[in-house]
């Protein structure tokens, strides 16, 4: 098994190796590995089974069982299916399946084929998607993607904590837009999210 390391909204390092660890015995999950390691293309059939199978209470800090378990069924992969394999599995996944995939993104050898679903997602009106998608693999999204998804979560209500990475990208130019989503908010009669104005005063001071 790879154990790429990830930071999750700052909580503790996170491998696919404690990952498995949390889940404890799972004797479907291990048969799975090893179908999945030896016939890639069964991942197809396996993943959506893992909630079920694996249960979807919270097994470490940011993911529940099932997220763990399908990060280790990707982990499993081939290195030269696995950019293929994640495209299907998210394109024809449902909510959690693809929030799976997302988390899962930055533990996987993968580089930047994956950005394509960081955009998919941050189009859509699901809270929980687009935070999964502003992860610790949003690092291979461009500035001016990465500053409008930042937006679109003060939009949404996502909180800005859920934004990986968010204290090293945040520029001027985020500022400004920050300063005139305030602007429009206060004009409109309305309350600016606490968090989006710590961050914006934040960039001021900076």
């Amino acid at each position: 098994m790879r154990d790429a390391l990830i930071t999750e909204r700052g909580s503790m390092t996170t491998t696919v190796a404690q990952l498995r660890a949390a889940l404890g015995e799972q004797p479907w999950l291990d048969e799975a590995v090893a179908r999945v390691s030896a016939e890639p293309g069964a991942i197809g059939r396996l993943f959506p089974a893992a909630g079920r199978k694996c249960g979807r209470e919270p097994v470490a800090p940011g993911w529940s069982a099932d997220e763990a378990a399908r990060a280790v069924l990707l982990d499993a992969l081939p290195a030269d299916r696995i950019s293929g394999e994640v495209a299907d599995l998210y394109r024809y996944g449902d909510a959690a399946e693809k929030r799976a995939v997302l988390k899962a993104l930055p533990l996987l050898p993968i580089g930047g084929d994956a950005v394509p679903l960081l955009h998919d997602a941050i189009r859509t009106n699901d809270t929980r998607l687009v935070a999964a998608a502003l992860g610790p693999y949003a690092a291979h999204l461009d500035p001016p993607a990465w500053r409008q998804a930042v937006l679109k979560c003060v939009f949404m209500g996502v909180p800005l904590s859920a934004v990986d990475g968010l204290g090293d990208r945040a520029d001027a130019e985020l500022a400004g837009m920050l300063a005139s989503f305030a602007e429009e908010r206060r004009a409109a009669g309305r309350d600016v999210p606490a968090d989006a104005l710590a961050v914006l005063e934040s960039l001021r001071e900076g």
